[in-house]
């Protein structure tokens, strides 16, 4: 009996510094200014990765190296992504030296998948995708909604939870959202450092959000 409660006490303990270290973590602002931004990106299959390109074209440079991260079944949006960076070196010599990579993380949940079987594979995707932000660092972490992002974000938490680095992460939702949110986006909402919405009757409802208009 006596090492149960110790061990609930210290299973009380552990839980009570995550959840000190979340807070923190989230209520951090300090960013230190830099030439370049470590960026990596989230694409979806479909319509995500065509508005999170056409976000990316407007950004400059200094936003390099760029991680590129998709599901492993997604070819489609490996090959935007390629053809976009392809482009965009062509229209810009500057663009030549700027690097770009692609990385692969399992789907976290597929077309008409089930709830309870979407729990077990974002724990599995979270759980693979962990070292490789680890390894990777980023400074910034850019999505807009697919389901892959959140096992991504996850891990760009745990990294200033464990008191590695502080990852920015900056959530913007999908045009096509008017009313309500993404199932993505009712998740990080309460966990992105900028939650950006571009239609007005989202920021009425979510006042924490930042309204920017249409930016894709």
């Amino acid at each position: 009996m006596v090492c149960l409660l110790i061990l609930a006490a210290a299973a009380g303990a552990v839980a009570a510094f995550l959840v000190l270290r979340l807070w923190i973590v989230l209520r951090s602002q300090d960013v230190t200014p830099r030439q370049s931004l470590s960026l990596l990106v989230v694409a979806g299959s479909g319509g995500h990765t065509t508005e999170i390109l056409r976000l990316l074209g407007s950004l400059s440079n200094a936003y390099s190296p760029r991680h590129y991260i998709v599901a492993d079944t997604d070819e489609m949006s490996a090959n935007k992504i390629n053809s976009f960076e392809l482009d965009r070196a062509d229209r810009d010599p500057s663009n030549m030296s700027t690097r770009y990579y692609i990385h692969r993380i399992p789907r976290s949940r597929e077309v008409q998948q089930s709830w309870f079987s979407t729990l077990l594979t974002t724990l599995r995707a979270t759980w693979l995708s962990f070292p490789l932000i680890l390894r990777l660092k980023p400074d910034l972490v850019l999505c807009n909604g697919p389901g892959t992002c959140v096992p991504i974000c996850v891990s760009a938490l745990l990294l200033g939870i464990l008191g590695i680095k502080k990852v920015i992460i900056v959530y913007v939702e999908s045009i096509c959202r008017v009313e309500t949110l993404s199932l993505s986006g009712k998740i990080l909402f309460h966990f992105s450092d900028y939650f950006i919405v571009q239609w007005p009757t989202l920021k009425e409802k979510y006042p924490k959000s930042v309204y920017l208009g249409r930016i894709v």
